[in-house]
């Protein structure tokens, strides 16, 4: 039997679905920019709408790992928010009269693994609770939602912290490099690199797809599926624990109410970039222009003057056909 062509790098981050979720968003910013050519298509509206997204899509990167091995993580937004309020409280403890506005960079650097580890926490409770206990992700998930969220709230009284130092406002959260490209689009974009050539071109990777197509399968072949299972949820918190302390710096406070629609616009996210519900399918790059698909419809919308109303009804109407042309390509390979 012959041996399959080995495919490239690039065939293994494009694909027909990319590709027409890519024409898509071109048309989207087409459509605006003919709309309003004097609002939509300028360097001030460009970077507004990547500095909104930046947050989502490093939430985004995460959720596809977790949704290509076949499960779902319902908790990133309020990890976002839990790793946000350690990240605060850590520096306000740290600084003197528990005031951080002022602090230095050596207090800033310990809020900041304060957050990550935060993150990397609920992370690693969710992953030995979906691969050691073998509770549906669904139901994990769920319940790291509440307990985030609750811890939170119990930890702060539910008033937001605003106490956060001005240094890492002025670098993190407004700072820019290169010309004017905001640090907030630096860090998604070195996070969004990381994770293509993590699931692109690593063995890691490689058993991320193969416990998405069938996980009895890869831990037959000797893939440690439980391990992996875990590792998987890890960075998922991991990349929360980061997202709430870019939020963090971008709004300069914790925003306890702000998230709770996260987790979905992270899931929709990925599943209009193409990344298969049933696991075993889907690209970082798919998932860049996923992410981007819904933020250009908000926007363009805003500009256009179209109600808000009917943001979330366009927005819905895209994931839904992503998920049916999912269905129809998996029944059309099914037939082959």
């Amino acid at each position: 039997m012959p041996a399959l062509p080995k495919r490239t790098l690039l065939q293994r981050l494009t694909g027909a679905s990319t590709v027409w979720i890519g024409a898509v968003l071109v048309l989207l910013y087409i459509a605006f920019s003919i709309a309003r050519p004097d609002a939509f298509p300028t360097r001030f509206t460009l970077q507004t709408l990547l500095i909104e997204t930046s947050v989502l899509l490093v939430l985004s990167i995460g959720m596809t790992f977790v949704i290509i091995t076949s499960g779902i993580d319902l908790s990133v937004g309020m990890v976002l928010i839990f790793s946000g309020v350690i990240g605060s409280k850590i520096m306000e403890w740290l600084s003197p009269g528990q005031d951080a506005t002022h602090a230095g960079w050596g207090i800033v650097a310990v809020g900041f693994l304060g957050s990550i580890a935060g993150g990397a926490l609920w992370g690693l409770i969710n992953g030995i609770l979906v691969a050691k206990a073998k509770i549906p992700p669904l139901i994990v998930t769920l319940g790291s939602f509440g307990a985030a969220l609750g811890a939170a709230q119990l930890i702060t009284g539910g008033v937001d912290t605003r106490t956060v130092p001005e240094k890492l406002r002025d670098s993190l959260g407004f700072g820019t490099l290169f010309g004017g490209i905001p640090n907030l689009v630096l860090v998604a974009a070195v996070v969004t690199l990381i994770g293509a050539w993590l699931l692109h071109t690593t063995r890691f990777g490689r058993y991320t797809y193969a416990i998405g197509s069938s996980a009895e399968a890869a831990r037959r072949s000797g893939i440690g599926v439980t391990r992996h299972l875990v590792l998987v949820y890890l960075m998922a918190g991991l990349l929360s624990g980061l997202a709430g302390f870019m939020n963090l710096a971008y709004f300069g406070t914790t925003t306890i109410g702000g998230h709770t629609t996260d987790n979905l616009d992270a899931i929709a996210g990925v599943v209009i970039g193409g990344t298969s519900l049933f696991g075993g399918t889907g690209s970082v790059l798919g998932t860049v222009i996923g992410v981007f698909i819904p933020s250009v419809l908000r926007k363009g919308f805003v500009i256009v003057g179209v109600p808000v109303f009917w943001q979330p009804i366009a927005v819905s109407v895209v994931l839904v056909a992503a998920v049916w042309f999912d269905q129809l390509r998996r029944r059309s390979r099914d037939r082959k």
